[in-house]
């Protein structure tokens, strides 16, 4: 009798471990810079990141890549995302003009992000293709030194010591599981580790991480977004309460093979440093979901990335708001 139960309600159980289908589509713009600092020095090392992306609703997922996430992730609610980006990075010392050859290369990223996404009730998988170029072509020398023109600050020397044009590919898997953890005081808690794992000419990496969180409509997403690299939620999200919210605390951990930013391309070569393989990552920060909109900000600690990276941890703020319609 027990086994014919468990027979009978399994379709249901299957039901309720599928999110529903969502019909909207999400508008994001996020900022990353490294003004926002309590570290020595600011506005130095990574700058600055922005970012504008679409998600679409999980009904408009054309029927081949719907079929390559079932053949990857099995049946879950898919979607289709695209986004422009764009990164800058300095050296510490900007104010030579021949760059201290010690010291990051001068580098401007430009990035089209196409992304296949598949949630289930406790997991999200991401498949990101990313192409673009790296060097005076990514416009990053004319972002920075346009915007300090704006607000009457000396403009960064030593831009003509970039990176050359390069063009950059990136392909990346993206596995975040949500994990409860029960309730404190009638809030909920979560867990949410995860796994990414990036191969290209752009940077080849693995990245481990497990954000904490505590708040209410937990389930409504999976993490706040970031510029990658860096432990990311993703765009998607779906209110399960009229006003959602969280604070968070997150870790990961990052093994760097190569990375085109730091090490020039092998074939052309360039400006370069050496590089240190092993790189943390501490952020914390909070999300707020209501009106069909969700307000995200972090605060990022980051370890070396190179050998004889000075200043301690480099740290940057990063800020994103979306709209569902």
């Amino acid at each position: 009798m027990t086994a014919v139960v468990a027979v009978l309600t399994l379709p249901a159980i299957a039901a309720r471990a599928q999110p529903a289908p969502d019909t909207a589509g999400i508008w994001t713009l996020q900022g990353e810079n490294a003004s926002i600092s309590a570290g020595t020095p600011t506005d130095r090392l990574y700058v600055n990141g922005l970012r504008l992306g679409w998600t679409s609703p999980t009904t408009v997922v054309p029927d081949f890549l719907a079929d390559l996430g079932r053949t990857l992730w099995g049946n879950g609610q898919q979607r289709v995302a695209v986004d422009l980006m764009q990164q800058i990075y300095t050296p510490t010392d900007t104010s030579l003009s021949v760059p201290n050859r010690f010291d990051r290369p001068y580098a401007g990223v430009l990035l089209g992000n196409f992304s296949l996404m598949s949630d289930s009730a406790d997991t999200r998988s991401v498949l990101t293709l990313s192409l673009g170029v790296v060097g005076p072509g990514s416009g990053a020398e004319n972002v920075q030194n346009g915007f300090h023109d704006l607000i009457g600050q000396n403009q960064t020397n030593g831009w003509g010591g970039q990176i050359q044009n390069t063009p950059a590919i990136e392909l990346s898997h993206d596995r975040t599981w949500r994990m409860p953890l029960g309730t404190v005081a009638g809030l909920e808690t979560d867990a949410l580790p995860a796994l990414t794992v990036g191969v290209g000419d752009l940077r080849d990496y693995l990245q481990a991480g497990v954000t904490f969180r505590f708040g209410q409509g937990l389930n409504s997403d999976f993490g706040v977004p970031r510029v990658r690299p860096g432990l990311s939620g993703g765009d998607a999200f779906t209110p399960t309460r009229p006003f959602a919210w969280y604070v968070f605390g997150g870790v990961d951990g990052q093994a760097v093979a190569y990375d085109l930013l730091l090490q020039s391309s092998p074939f052309r070569g360039g400006p370069h440093v050496s590089t240190v393989w092993d790189v943390g990552e501490m952020q914390g920060g909070f999300a707020v979901m209501a009106y069909g909109m969700r307000l995200t900000f972090a605060y990022v600690a980051q370890t070396q990335e190179f050998q004889g990276q000075t200043g301690g941890l480099h740290q940057f703020g990063s800020a994103s708001i979306s709209f569902r319609f």
